[in-house]
């Protein structure tokens, strides 16, 4: 094994001064491409966490809808998910949406996907999610929430970028939070 190649040794070489102050950059994801290079739709288009009066705690967008809009569409899907029993089925059809929804304790997660996107895997990632908030606030609760929003979109970034699931293992989600922590500890 020759020492160039701990060292950078051929990619570092061939590439210009620009291109290698460019490789040092903060990486940015690529928009989704799919192999043959054509533009792929996000599959979660929204996220919304609620409680049974039907009030928002978190929501977060992946996909265009505009801000008068957001509030009307809340509003229906949310009817519709907290109008349903407990024996009736998690997922439901709306507009263009399959809606993926899980009730812990006074509090409902509600995924909007497109309708190509596996219902179980969004069942299975809302679970995850909740997993991760328990382990960061010790059995998370409605006010932890509330007055910590900027962790929890922390936590959801770690998980879902661009719409996508990007990470399910709960370390590797909260490693920023971890160091955030540690920093503002002392």
């Amino acid at each position: 094994m020759g020492s160039e190649a701990g060292e950078g040794g051929e990619l570092e070489r061939s590439m210009t001064g620009a291109a290698l102050a460019d490789a040092n950059a903060i990486p940015r994801c690529p928009g989704p491409t799919s192999v043959s290079g054509a533009l792929v739709s996000e599959m979660i288009r929204f996220l919304l966490m609620v409680n049974r009066q039907g009030q928002t705690r978190l929501s977060r967008y992946y996909s265009d809808v505009e801000l008068r809009l957001r509030q009307s569409l809340e509003a229906e899907v949310v009817y519709r998910c907290l109008s349903r029993t407990k024996d009736q089925c998690s997922f439901v059809e709306y507009q263009d949406y399959k809606l993926v929804y899980r009730q812990y304790a006074g509090l409902f997660i509600v995924v909007g996907v497109t309708d190509d996107e596996n219902e179980l895997s969004i069942f299975e990632m809302i679970h995850n999610f909740v997993e991760v908030l328990d382990k960061y606030f010790s059995r998370v609760s409605e006010l932890d929430i509330m007055f910590n929003l900027d962790r929890v979109h922390i936590i959801l970034d770690e998980m879902i970028q661009n719409g996508n699931i990007v990470e399910t293992n709960r370390s590797r989600i909260l490693a920023p939070l971890s160091a955030i922590d540690k920093i503002c500890d002392g």
